[in-house]
């Protein structure tokens, strides 16, 4: 194909708008999530299964404070944990924990809602005084925020499954589904 004719038709091709997807993964992040979060009893709260692992109570408290990750990266252009000390234990039932997800779920998508496809190639960093820890796009950070979702999720699923609590699919029905028991029979 002439180098030309390459170029033109490039120059005709819808540009892809990555905003309606994030604000579509949100949601469904966000709806796994709330499966996951509601399985898990007040009672557990202080229990973790390694001395290395993270109690329940840090590890509900972070999973629902990420959505807010997106929040920031829209509104500023960095987090210096040097000023913004990051604590991620302080609600200590789940009817609270999922009242903060739910909050950070709708800034998030205000703010995805309000923002336009420029602003998601800007940077933004995140440091501790002079140490930096990351300089993305904002978009990358978004994205870095759904992959932790679904990464302390599973870890969540985890924990749970150690105290012999049923767990929700996330993508699909998990072992202790129906629909997965019936399948496995065929």
């Amino acid at each position: 194909m002439p180098h030309g004719l390459f170029v033109l038709q490039t120059k005709q091709q819808k540009t892809m708008q990555i905003i309606p997807m994030f604000l579509k993964e949100l949601e469904q992040e966000a709806q796994a999530t709330r499966k996951m979060l509601q399985r898990v009893p007040n009672d557990k709260f202080n229990w973790q299964p390694h001395p290395k692992s993270m109690t329940i109570s840090k590890l509900v408290n972070h999973i629902a404070e990420l959505p807010s990750w997106i929040t920031i990266a829209l509104t500023t252009n960095e987090l210096d944990f040097a000023t913004v000390p990051y604590n991620t234990d302080g609600l200590n039932t789940i009817e609270a924990v999922l009242e903060l997800l739910e909050k950070n779920v709708a800034d998030a998508r205000a703010q995805l809602e309000a923002t336009n496809e420029d602003v998601l190639a800007e940077n933004w960093t995140m440091r501790n005084g002079d140490q930096i820890y990351m300089v993305r796009t904002k978009a990358e950070v978004i994205r870095v925020s759904f992959s932790q979702t679904s990464h302390h999720r599973a870890q969540l699923g985890v924990f749970l499954r150690l105290l012999n609590i049923p767990i929700p699919g996330s993508y699909g029905p998990s072992a202790d589904e129906q629909q997965f028991k019936l399948m496995e029979q065929d």
